[in-house]
């Protein structure tokens, strides 16, 4: 698995998991975990979307370097 996968893939836990953590903290009262799950939530949407711009950016290198003998 590439690194970008994988940041993709831990982006996506890391949004799940707090939006777990948020539900809960809505559930319970509790703005602290509410707050932490939502913090978690945009950390992995952060993450995501870092791995989405450096594949464009190997993508753009790779091209640029004759690395993608298809184009």
């Amino acid at each position: 698995m590439s690194d970008t996968s994988k940041d993709r893939v831990e982006g996506a836990v890391k949004e799940g998991v707090g939006r777990a953590k948020s539900a809960a903290g809505d559930l319970t009262g509790d703005s602290s975990t509410k707050a932490a799950g939502q913090r978690d939530q945009v950390a992995g949407q952060a993450q995501q979307g870092m791995a989405g711009i450096m594949e464009k950016v190997n993508g753009f290198i790779k091209n640029l370097t004759g690395g993608n003998k298809n184009r």
